[in-house]
């Protein structure tokens, strides 16, 4: 009776640690700041904290059993799967440098541990990761890593895509049941096709989060446990503090916001040119008076050339005058002292 009466007092509590902790985990995926703000790890510490209790109230509580089928399951326990895929998504996206790959290694236990559940009682079909356990598979997964087929790529690339597509409908499908399931106004039919499209949905995440969390542990075993240190210890405390700085378009800019370098500008280019034009001092002052005579010279020029094209025009008219003038008066005429 004790322990019926000390699991009902646990009943209650569950779903509220269950709908918090995915709360925060919406919270800190949709947050704008970045993944290391003091108060984003605040929220995913405590939502790590309260799915451990989640976690062991399960235990507690034994709601999955080996012995019975995905159908004997109640629709409101099915939501209760998700917890260990939770418990993964959020370790993946707690920040310590040196415990990244403790970190990574936790959570691919997780997920791993989530998929096993969901194709023990055949939730969706999909083809489960390999453990690190076996040397021999690692092994073979490294060498097939380092020397993929071109049938594998296509076959995985393939098998990505299909996984994309199914899981943007599970979530269409989701956002279209939301309302009406978290509102009550549903029968127990639908509110179990919700629950399983959430534990398809995360199928989907987790196989996605295991493939980039090999790949992130390859690159962080290759690179050693001592550079991981030395570069987080260097990154973290020996990097000198970045200093500000603000590009301004203009003086009013400068005087409100400030500059980032120590010599600050007394004027600007255009007050400077003007104070050095009225003392005359400007390199180019004289190059403006020499070009101000060539514009005098080049007039001058024009002139000239206009009159010699007119004084051109006035010569063949005279030269006729002549020539007309000379054939009415033959020479001599008019010169009467010299008649013989």
């Amino acid at each position: 009776m004790a322990a019926a009466k000390e699991d009902e007092s646990l009943l209650p509590r569950l779903p509220q640690l269950f709908e918090t902790s995915k709360q925060l985990l919406e919270e800190v995926e949709e947050a704008a700041e970045p993944t290391t703000a003091h108060r984003i790890q605040k929220k995913v510490l405590r939502g790590l904290h309260l799915l451990e209790k989640a976690a062991e109230m399960l235990s507690q509580l034994d709601l999955f059993s080996r012995n019975e089928d995905l159908e004997e399951i109640a629709s409101t326990d099915l939501k209760y799967l998700m917890v260990p895929a939770l418990q993964g998504a959020l370790m993946m996206k707690q920040v310590s440098p040196g415990k990244r790959l403790d970190h990574l290694q936790w959570a691919r236990e997780r997920f791993l541990y989530y998929l096993t559940q969901c194709q023990f009682y055949h939730v969706a079909e999909f083809k489960l990761p390999q453990t690190k356990d076996s040397p021999a598979e690692n092994d073979t997964a490294s060498s097939s890593m380092a020397y993929p087929s071109l049938v594998s790529m296509a076959s995985h690339r393939q098998a990505k895509i299909e996984r994309y597509k199914q899981k943007k409908e599970v979530e269409q499908r989701l956002s279209a049941m939301k309302s009406s399931v978290e509102s009550g106004q549903v029968d127990d039919e639908h509110v179990r096709e919700y629950y399983l499209l959430h534990l398809r949905r995360w199928i989907s995440i987790s196989l996605e989060e295991i493939e980039s969390i090999d790949q992130e542990i390859k690159i962080l075993r290759e690179k050693g446990p001592s550079k991981e240190a030395s570069t987080s210890h260097s990154a973290l405390q020996d990097r000198p503090p970045g200093r500000p700085f603000i590009l301004t378009r203009n003086v009013a800019q400068a005087k409100v916001f400030g500059a980032s370098y120590p010599s600050l500008a007394s004027m600007t280019v255009n007050d400077w040119y003007d104070q050095h034009e009225k003392c005359g001092e400007l390199p180019d002052q004289g190059t403006a008076k020499t070009v101000s005579e060539v514009k005098t010279i080049a007039q001058q020029q024009e002139d000239q050339e206009e009159k010699e094209k007119e004084d051109g025009d006035s010569t063949p008219h005279q030269a006729q005058k002549w020539d007309d003038w000379k054939d009415t008066h033959p020479r001599g005429y008019g010169n009467r002292q010299n008649m013989g």
